[in-house]
């Protein structure tokens, strides 16, 4: 005999006989309640059966979790990304047989009964009271789908889906109480198109379509009715019932489904016999879920998509709000990715950096005007393999990047010219630039000087790099202690604003530091930051921030707000055209000859840090800046006596590997494109005397050597103004970290 719950009152069974008489009584219809023992309820001794009236009306049903589907800018398709592999389709692109199957299979008289059905219930209760447990239920199609609506809200958090999911007495009461609403506000025919998109069907595929797909390659319109019939039948039981893992279980409940849609006429008997002869023939397509399974090499610039869009504020207030519109899918995002710079940046990439090798390489093009991402890819291909990856090389650590970057070497010499220039000095600028010095003093922004108190040095690359030298020959050659000599003249704080202005921050997110060695590209920045900070000297000094996202499809065809580039004019005309001319000369006499374009204006400049573990390329067109780094992702590789892409190379320069990737991809990129070119300023070289002046000659002295020998302990070099400190150091007292010497 039932005992009574604790605390007195009715038990479980009890309650509930009340509330179906009640039920019955009122007018309304309930099913779904297959109850067990008493004891077995699950009910709490308070509260849990309210009555019907207190259960909550409204019924939240939320946007059914889709793929999404990432386009490059021509609408080919990169990827598709989701939580739900599912495609929602209207019941008119629904096989009618599939629609028959099951509603034969799961609720038989879905047409005849309301939100319950009351011959069901009294079924199962019969059934289960002579079983002493839950032997039969009896929910009806719609309170499967309300059950089913409660799990898709739930996503993947697992105690929300238990909650969903948990045979008790209360949320039985709660489901019908919905199941009631929904077949007042939606009607049968919505109520099974939605059933149909939201149901699980095994093997990652939720949803009709995307079973059809998964199983037979086809549209759910499609489907014949054997295949009909054995999709109907997983859905009671996705793994025991799957037919790519259990071809003898499937067949036999697909037939079960074929014998009961002749049972209740949707077939006729012979139908159902033709269709249980035919074996089960599977078209199975694979998965192709995230941003692994990109075309072109584009998995990293699907990734960074990504990362932006659960970044942005644009997508959401907070991080939690855009996660769950990212995973709610269902959208088409296009993107500004040009699939001829892509291709022809992973040709390149491929063809002088192989996926084994001991270093890497990674290529980001930006257009100059606009901001927008052309192209992203690296020469170790995204996923979970011993020469894979999943870290983006080109981007910033907090958009899937490395920790800090890479340093960037000599390519950083442009951004302190830039500074100077602005600064009011001639691109004639002259400086001693020795082979070797001390770092000098430099003023900060602080108006605090920072003070070389190690005494550590800076030397040129070469012995023979010997000054004087004017500006135009120093950007050729990539003379260090010229550009040190010039942030010293300068100062810090005109670098500092240049660089911010530009976007230029290291890899890890903070702002560069005050530090001469600054001048050599001792800091990690990114290839997507070099790029960018470069098409501003394309644009003619107008900086525009990158910007991957050109719009956004809901899948009911709503547009929504993307983030836009923003552009600002960040140095004069002038000084970038001045930039463009310096680094046209580095591509046509300087360290980077190897990677001009022959057919259009071009320019750049190399970088390489000490001991080689970083070569740059970053150059530029009018319509396309692109930047290439070669290095170890883990910085403990030197790149001497190295082979790269089956080439052997005694000593890595930017010019020599980065140069002709660069090279090759832009060429690619801007095959049949305009060929606009450059404006740009004269800038003549300084007399021939003043350049001898110094370079071993008698009474000339050793540059940097105020002795001067023969010349009285004057200036080396007449007409030549040295700012104080600009040649050796002092010990007046600061730290100095962050030391490195540039390569050309």
């Amino acid at each position: 005999m039932p005992k009574n719950r604790p605390g007195g009152g009715l038990t479980g069974t009890q309650q509930a006989a009340k509330f179906l008489g009640v039920s019955v009584l009122s007018g309304a219809v309930l099913a779904g309640i297959a109850l067990p023992a008493a004891g077995a309820l699950g009910l709490a001794a308070k509260g849990t059966v309210q009555g019907f009236d207190e259960i909550p009306a409204n019924l939240k049903t939320p946007p059914l979790s889709q793929r999404t589907t990432i386009l490059d800018s021509k609408g080919g398709q990169i990827a598709t990304v989701y939580s739900r592999d599912r495609t929602v389709v209207p019941l008119k692109d629904i096989s009618p047989y599939i629609q028959k199957a099951i509603v034969a299979i799961e609720d038989s008289r879905f047409y005849e009964h309301g939100a319950v059905d009351l011959k069901g219930v009294l079924r199962a209760l019969n059934r289960n009271a002579q079983s002493g447990g839950v032997s039969q239920g009896a929910s009806t199609l719609t309170q499967q789908y309300v059950k089913n609506v409660f799990v898709e809200e739930a996503g993947d958090n697992a105690d929300k889906v238990a909650q969903a999911t948990q045979q008790t007495l209360g949320r039985k009461i709660q489901e019908l109480k919905y199941a009631i609403q929904v077949e007042e506000e939606l009607g049968k025919k919505k109520i099974l198109e939605n059933y149909l998109n939201i149901t699980f069907f095994g093997e990652q595929a939720y949803g009709i379509e995307a079973a059809s797909q998964r199983y037979f390659s086809k549209s759910a319109k499609n489907l014949k009715l054997e295949e009909a019939a054995m999709l109907a039948g997983v859905v009671q039981s996705p793994s025991r019932y799957d037919p790519v893992n259990d071809t003898q279980e499937a067949t036999k409940r697909r037939n079960t489904v074929l014998q009961r849609m002749a049972q209740v006429r949707d077939i006729s008997q012979a139908e159902a016999d033709r269709a249980k002869a035919t074996p089960v023939t599977l078209k199975i397509s694979k998965p192709k879920n995230g941003c692994i399974t990109a075309v072109n090499g584009a998995g990293f610039f699907c990734d960074y998509v990504r990362e932006v869009f659960l970044s942005d504020p644009v997508f959401g207030k907070n991080k939690t709000d855009r996660a769950k519109l990212w995973n709610r899918g269902g959208l088409t995002i296009k993107t500004t990715l040009d699939p001829q710079a892509q291709k022809s940046a992973q040709e390149s990439i491929k063809s002088h950096v192989y996926q084994t090798d001991s270093v890497a390489t990674a290529v980001t093009m930006v257009q100059p005007g606009s901001g927008k991402i052309m192209a992203m890819g690296q020469s170790r291909p995204y996923g979970f393999g011993k020469t894979e990856t999943q870290i983006n090389y080109s981007v910033n650590k907090q958009l899937g990047g490395s920790n800090y970057g890479f340093p960037t070497g000599s390519t950083f010499k442009p951004f302190v010219a830039a500074a100077a220039i602005e600064q009011g000095k001639p691109p004639t600028q002259v400086y001693p630039a020795p082979y070797k010095m001390p770092y000098p003093a430099v003023q900060t922004c602080s108006g605090k000087p920072w003070v070389n108190t190690g005494n550590d040095q800076v030397p040129n690359e070469n012995k023979s790099e010997v000054g004087p030298y004017a500006l135009k020959e120093a950007m050729a050659k990539s003379v260090n202690t010229y550009f040190v000599q010039m942030i010293a003249d300068i100062g810090m704080c005109p670098v500092m604003e240049m660089t911010s202005k530009m976007g230029v921050v290291q890899g890890n997110g903070e702002k560069l530091p005050e530090v001469p060695a600054i001048s050599l590209g001792s800091k990690g920045l990114s290839p997507l930051t070099m790029a960018t900070a470069y098409a501003t000297f394309a644009n003619r000094g107008t900086y525009c921030t990158p910007t991957a996202i050109e719009s956004i499809a809901t899948a009911d065809g709503k547009s929504l707000q993307v983030p836009k580039s923003t552009c600002d004019k960040i140095m004069s005309e002038r000084t970038a055209d001045t930039i463009n001319t310096l680094l046209r000369g580095v591509i046509d006499s300087g360290t980077g000859q190897q990677a001009g374009l022959q057919s259009r204006d071009n320019a750049g400049k190399t970088g390489t840090t000490d001991a080689r573990r970083n070569a740059w390329f970053v150059g530029y067109t009018p319509n396309l800046s692109g930047a290439v780094w070669v290095g170890s992702p883990t910085q403990q590789v030197k790149m001497e006596n190295i082979t790269i892409g089956g080439v052997w190379q005694q000593k890595v320069f930017g010019g020599q590997v980065p140069g002709p990737i660069w090279r090759d991809a832009m060429t690619g990129a801007l095959d049949g494109q305009a060929a606009p070119p450059f404006v740009t300023v004269p800038i003549p070289d300084p007399p021939k005397e003043d350049k001898d002046k110094g370079k071993g000659k008698p009474g000339g002295g050793k540059p940097g050597d105020n002795r001067g020998q023969g010349n009285g302990g004057q200036q080396p070099w007449p007409g030549i103004s040295l700012p104080p400190g600009v040649i050796g150091g002092n010990d007046r007292g600061q730290a100095n970290g962050g030391l490195s010497g540039g390569r050309p």
